[in-house]
């Protein structure tokens, strides 16, 4: 788990894959739909994508020639997973003041 969750983190850290998330978070899009916005190479938006990939927050499937990416939200589970464990902590931090 520890992994993929270095996997995860590394994938959310950065806003333009956020941004992407939050994209495919309203359903599959065309790869050239989810780069429009961004003032970026459709190249420098793949490498992008191919880290959610390796992080196994994107899917991709093709039909012909058009690449869809759709949204795999699971390993973000482990992210949440692994921030509840502080919740205790936190807590306590916050009761103290």
């Amino acid at each position: 788990m520890a992994s993929n969750l270095d996997d995860v983190l590394v994938a959310i850290s950065d806003p333009t894959r956020r941004a992407i998330i939050g994209r495919l978070a309203r359903g599959p899009a065309r790869i050239s739909d989810v780069a429009a916005p961004f003032e970026m190479s459709l190249t420098g938006v793949c490498k992008h994508i191919k880290v959610l990939e390796r992080a196994g927050l994107v899917r991709r499937t093709r039909h012909g020639r058009e690449n869809t990416l759709e949204l795999s939200a699971e390993p973000l589970r482990a992210v949440t997973q692994w921030t509840l464990k502080y919740e205790r902590f936190w807590n306590a931090r916050l009761d103290r003041l």
